[in-house]
């Protein structure tokens, strides 16, 4: 199965660059670019990509903007595609607004070529890209400064069962699937299963959201 991308990117250069890269892999397919998000929402609603590779600040509309109407459809467009935030800056205010409003990650633009094709790949497969390294910092600094949210997340915790609630734990610092198994003794195809379970009762789109959540909810401490 082909992977349908665009790049929303304000440098052409670098729009070209990443196509070209891109354009290069036998499963990924460039369909389409713009140079801000107004534009990059256009493009998307027209060509209805997999994945938008979404550059965080642009003039007209920054990337945030862009990302929260193509991640929170009007009434009517059914397309929602997977949101890759890209940043030349490690720690972004902006991006972990996008993580918040249902992003499936961000990659810095001068991350290896092969970086950029792996998180395509797995941004198109439905998992969120956290990378511990970069990611797991960004939110624990950002959920330290913040307010609790109006409706306490914490309540919602109550809905899990022990093992869930071990799993989101686990997720949020920053543990592959097969990190949980092997931390938990189990089969990682259990852990995905009680991942799934755990998005789906929290109400969260993907594991970038369940991060940011056991953050927010007092069940994983910042700097913890």
């Amino acid at each position: 199965m082909t992977i349908r991308v665009i790049i929303v990117d304000d440098q052409a250069m670098v729009r070209a660059g990443f196509a070209a890269l891109l354009s290069a892999q036998a499963d990924i397919d460039v369909v389409g670019e713009a140079p801000d998000g107004r534009q990059g929402i256009e493009v998307s609603r027209s060509t209805h990509p997999d994945v938008v590779l979404m550059d965080v600040r642009m003039p007209e509309m920054d990337g945030l903007a862009a990302a929260r109407a193509l991640l929170d459809p009007p009434v009517g467009v059914v397309h929602r595609p997977k949101v890759l935030m890209l940043t030349t800056f490690d720690v972004d205010d902006y991006v972990y607004e996008a993580l918040r409003a249902g992003a499936s990650g961000f990659l810095l633009k001068d991350a290896p070529p092969a970086d950029l094709i792996s998180a395509v790949r797995v941004v198109a497969a439905g998992e969120a890209l956290l990378a511990p390294s970069v990611t797991r910092r960004l939110i624990a600094d950002f959920a330290q400064q913040r307010p609790a949210p109006r409706k306490d997340p914490s309540l919602r915790l109550k809905g899990l069962t022990p093992r869930e609630t071990e799993v989101l734990e686990l997720i949020a610092r920053g543990l592959s699937n097969r990190e949980i198994a092997d931390h938990l003794i189990l089969a990682e195809q259990t852990v995905k299963t009680h991942i799934g379970r755990v998005l789906a009762k929290l109400g969260l789109r993907d594991r970038a959201q369940a991060v940011i959540f056991a953050y927010e909810s007092g069940l994983v401490a910042p700097g913890g």
